[in-house]
C-alpha cells in the first residue's frame, strides 16, 4: 500500500494560516523574512529530516511544497538538505487556495488510484518516530476489515512530546494529545479522491472511524518563535532539558541528536 506524506515548507497559500495577511505579497514577505527562514532551516535540518532519513520502512513518498517565489538561495539550500532522501519530491507552486492545492497534489501522487493508500501530513518543524511509516502500514493491515467499510479512516498515534530546540539542546515534556498533525495518518479507500487535507486534523474523527494507538511516544511537536498555531497568546508548555539518558532515547526513537541541535542553534 502506497504511503504518501505532505509537507509545506513556507508555501504562501491563500488561506491555511492562522496568522492572517491582507495581501499575498504581505504573506510572502512574512514567510521569507531572514530570521524566520533561518529558524525554519535549522529546525528542518535537525528535527524534521533526520526522522525521515531513518525510517525503518523506507517505502514512502513525501511531497514538499514550496512557493514558486521562494528565493533561489533558499531553494538551493533546501535541495542540498534533502538530496540524500530520495523519498522527498520538491514541488514548487504559485499561491493557490490552501486545501485545493494540497488535495490536488496528494491525489496526483497516487500511483494506483484504484488501490487504497495511506496519507499523512508532516510539519517542517516536527518529528515522528523512525518506525512511524512501518507502524502506520501495520496498523492499516490490522484494521483491514474495519477500514474496508469506510471511504476513509484515521490512525492516530496520540502520545509524544512537546519540545523546544536551541543552543542548549532539547527541552521537552511528555504529553498525550488526540488528533495532532504529527503522527496522524489516514487510510483512503480505492477510487476515493478524499485526502487527509479534506479535514481539519483536530476534527477528523467527526467524519470517519478512527483508531488510536497510545502505547509509546510517536512524535515530537516543536514549539518555536514562528509556530503559526501559537501566535495568538497560546499557553506555554513547561518543558525541561533532556537528561543524558533521554537524549539517547530521542536519538534512538526519533533520530534527534542533541549535539547537532546545539551546534545548529549556536549563535553565529
Amino acid at each position: 500500500m502506497q504511503v504518501i506524506g505532505l509537507c509545506r515548507f513556507s508555501y504562501p497559500a491563500i488561506g491555511g494560516f492562522q496568522v492572517e495577511h491582507e495581501t499575498i505579497e504581505e504573506r510572502i514577505a512574512y514567510l521569507y523574512v531572514e530570521a524566520r527562514m533561518e529558524e525554519r532551516f535549522r529546525l528542518l535540518e535537525t528535527v524534521a529530516l533526520p526522522c525521515l532519513r531513518e525510517q525503518t520502512d523506507q517505502d514512502f513518498d513525501l511531497i514538499m511544497v514550496i512557493g514558486d517565489s521562494l528565493p533561489q538561495v533558499h531553494r538551493d539550500r533546501l535541495q542540498d538538505l534533502i538530496a540524500d532522501i530520495p523519498q522527498i519530491r520538491l514541488h514548487a507552486e504559485p499561491p493557490r487556495r490552501h486545501r485545493e492545492v494540497m488535495k490536488d497534489l496528494l491525489n496526483g501522487a497516487r500511483r494506483k488510484p484504484g488501490q487504497p493508500c495511506l496519507q499523512f501530513r508532516f510539519d517542517d518543524d516536527d518529528a515522528v518516530a523512525t518506525e512511524f511509516v512501518e507502524r502506520l502500514r501495520d496498523t492499516a493491515k490490522d484494521c483491514a476489515k474495519l477500514f474496508a467499510k469506510s471511504a476513509s479512516a484515521a490512525i492516530d498515534f496520540n502520545r509524544g512530546y512537546v519540545a523546544e530546540f536551541g543552543p542548549d539542546g532539547i527541552s521537552a515534556a511528555p504529553t498525550v494529545r488526540p488528533y495532532f498533525t504529527a503522527a496522524l495518518g489516514m487510510h483512503v479507500a480505492a477510487g476515493s479522491r478524499k485526502t487527509i487535507m479534506n479535514f481539519a486534523h483536530h476534527r477528523i474523527h467527526h467524519h470517519m472511524p478512527s483508531v488510536t494507538i497510545t502505547d509509546v511516544p510517536m512524535w515530537v511537536r516543536s514549539h518555536n518563535r514562528f509556530n503559526d498555531s501559537r501566535q495568538d497568546g497560546a499557553a506555554a508548555v513547561d518543558v525541561a532539558p533532556l537528561t543524558g539518558k533521554q537524549e539517547a532515547e530521542f536519538a534512538t526513537v526519533f533520530g534527534l541528536r542533541a549535539a547537532k541541535v546545539r551546534a545548529a542553534f549556536k549563535p553565529r
